[in-house]
């Protein structure tokens, strides 16, 4: 009786609880309507609503990836440009530069956001390019001197080019620039800045377009807000808490049926307890003593298993068919090893190639990196992302992750590892290739609030085509948008561990920022991050470059295996990459670019190439490898640092366990 009163317990508490989370949940669809309703930042004369939604100020289902509008001194900001207007009937948004008024020039690198939806637009616009602190003043157009009386070493010059026109950027010449797109006049072609007063059409800006493909006209009408799903679909928030997929006049809204669910099931476990209540009091003793058995017989820490009270829609694998396709975990089919655990190669009944993680031990804290793994991946999706096909059971006696495998080994391996040493050597446009992929996936998780804490060559994967997929999600953490950072104790991989995050115990979006600067130097020299055979002053490989970089000494630096000497193209790449990665390892974070600004520099880097090599990476990317072309003190980290080390990457078995020298685990 004991068993039968604790089942029904479990069942009523299992129905209480679908039963609240329906009330909270349809609270919370009720509170998204009242956060979806239009905003400003404060002095605007326009409103901010579907398919913009204000980081910060509300919730992002209100808007689009890409549409975000930040709100800086109550001056709307879209990327690095003021907001002037918003035509939500012409699906259009005026855009002006930010600007030092006493210059009349703009910052270097301005951007706007990764938006699929307005990327056409774009390109549509003559630009203006700013070029700042030229070596060689000479182009092949007319530009003009900028004057700047407050800033007389900041030399600038400025040239109007129209869309149809192509030129070559003057190598490294010029030590930064900037591209604003601009509007002229209708019918108004071939002018030259000459003709045209540039600071007038900073002035006034310029018009993008989006094109969405479901119209917020229908919502608005019926009295509902706009928003969005999880998965990007289409939602009507309606004003009783309800939820349609086109308006709030449709029928069979899903917060009205959850609740009545709700209703039905709340209903439902009154009548079971008060049945089972009464078997309880008939049968009281027996209960007890049967109660009183299986808490002596059956001990458990609930501590180890709080974590496993989140469920995850991942399919769940038995540890059984695991140990099946991976030959009872054979040391022949070991992929990797690291301090959380083994990866090993197997092949599931269904007939996909997987990767299987084991984690060494099961006790709280490898449950909460399982759990944390799992809730992430189950989360995201992107090309550039590994994917998660299942897990174990948290309750299993074995912690198990089922990943796709990834065949082609870390990037690490081939620039640093036991690849780097074939005949070939990874060609210079297959790595700006890598470095762009990974940036995208970097800013993508950073879009959705995601900071991995732990990027390195080790845990960026590559696939038969050179493909990259970012791994190792143990130590990753979910970043509310509310917040400027996440106060922690520092995890990471020494070499790429954000000094400030090692100093402040501040964890942000920045912190990636730094790791990803390390990773390009990394691309452009083909050293390690550590190296403690290197000098003291060079075993940090980020202290090394930052040096280099400073004194212009480009050639201590690169790869001269990859052309830097040889091809003024690839010279001019590297060492804008290599200027890029000096920003990103700066030592206050405030002073590193957002991932999104680094992604659009590396695509402006990349585009700079003539119409012939134009992504010529991809093709050699399908083929066979071309031949190669004709501040802090880490020694006294790795002394002092107890490592903390990062879940094991999918990949294949490698010669060393890290991107850091023999014997430091990575």
């Amino acid at each position: 009786m004991g068993l039968h009163w604790a089942s029904a317990q479990g069942v009523v508490c299992i129905a209480l609880h679908i039963f609240f989370i329906a009330i909270f949940e349809d609270y919370v669809e009720s509170s998204l309507y009242e956060a979806c309703k239009p905003h400003n930042c404060g002095t605007d004369d326009f409103n901010i609503s579907y398919p913009f939604y204000i980081r910060g100020g509300r919730n992002n289902l209100c808007g689009y990836p890409g549409f975000e509008i930040t709100c800086q001194e109550k001056m709307a900001m879209y990327g690095s440009y003021a907001v002037k207007s918003i035509s939500y009937n012409e699906n259009s948004i005026e855009l002006v530069s930010q600007r030092d008024t006493s210059c009349f020039v703009p910052r270097p690198f301005p951007w706007l956001p990764n938006n699929a939806f307005l990327e056409d637009s774009v390109f549509h616009h003559p630009i203006l390019f700013f070029f700042y602190n030229c070596t060689d003043p000479s182009f092949p157009f007319y530009t003009f001197s900028v004057n700047c009386t407050s800033n007389a070493t900041y030399n600038t010059s400025v040239a109007l080019i129209f869309p149809n026109c192509t030129f070559h950027r003057q190598g490294g010449s010029c030590r930064s620039f900037a591209e604003v797109p601009v509007q002229l006049e209708e019918n108004i072609s071939n002018q030259t800045i000459k003709d045209i007063e540039y600071r007038e059409l900073l002035h006034k800006g310029f018009q993008l377009k989006w094109d969405l493909s479901t119209s917020c006209t229908g919502c608005e009408n019926s009295g509902g807000r706009c928003g969005r799903s999880q998965d990007t679909n289409f939602q009507c928030y309606c004003p009783h808490g309800t939820i349609h997929p086109r308006d709030c006049s449709s029928g069979g809204g899903k917060g009205s049926l959850r609740w009545k669910i709700g209703l039905g099931i709340g209903i439902g476990s009154l009548a079971i307890i008060l049945l089972s209540y009464m078997i309880y009091l008939k049968r009281k003793n027996a209960s007890l003593k049967s109660r009183l058995r299986n808490s002596t017989s059956h001990p458990q820490s609930n501590s180890d298993m709080e974590e496993c009270n989140v469920s995850f829609e991942v399919p769940i694998f038995n540890s059984t068919e695991l140990e099946e396709a991976t030959n009872n975990f054979a040391a022949s089919n070991e992929l990797g090893d690291g301090g959380f655990g083994t990866v090993y190669y197997g092949k599931i009944r269904d007939g996909r190639e997987v990767a299987v993680k084991r984690l060494y031990e099961r006790n709280y804290r490898r449950v909460k990196q399982f759990m944390n793994e799992v809730e992430i991946l189950t989360r995201l999706q992107h090309k550039n992302l590994v994917s998660l096909y299942g897990c174990t059971s948290c309750h299993s006696h074995e912690l198990l992750l089922v990943y796709e495998y990834i065949s082609n080994g870390t990037v690490a391996d081939h620039i640093h590892g036991q690849l780097a040493n074939s005949s070939t050597t990874l060609p210079w446009r297959i790595r700006m290739g890598i470095a762009i992929e990974t940036a995208t996936a970097l800013a993508y998780l950073h879009a959705s609030d995601i900071v991995h804490r732990d990027v390195k060559t080790n845990n960026i994967l590559l696939d038969k085509n050179f493909g990259v997929k970012v791994t190792d999600f143990g130590l990753s953490r979910l970043f509310p948008n509310d917040v400027s950072h996440i106060s922690t104790a520092p995890q990471g991989t020494p070499g790429y561990v954000d000094p400030e995050y090692h100093r402040c115990y501040q964890l942000t979006e920045k912190s990636d920022v730094y790791s990803f600067g390390v990773v390009l130097i990394e691309l452009v020299s083909s050293k390690p991050a550590v190296d403690i055979s290197r000098e003291r002053d060079e075993i940090n490989l980020a202290n090394f470059a930052i040096n280099k970089i400073q004194k212009c000494t480009f050639g201590e630096l690169m790869d001269p295996n990859l052309g830097f000497e040889s091809d003024s193209e690839i010279n001019r790449m590297m060492t804008s990459v290599a200027e890029l990665a000096f920003l990103c390892l700066q030592q206050d974070k405030e002073m590193r670019p957002p991932m999104d600004e680094v992604l659009e520099e590396l695509k402006a880097i990349a585009c700079n190439e003539n119409a012939a090599d134009l992504f010529a990476y991809a093709d050699e990317r399908e083929g066979v490898l071309a031949p190669p072309p004709s501040h802090y003190d880490d020694s006294q980290l790795l002394k002092n640092m107890q490592l903390t080390h990062s879940p094991v990457s999918v990949t294949q078995k490698w010669g060393s366990s890290g991107s850091s020298a023999p014997g430091v685990d990575g």
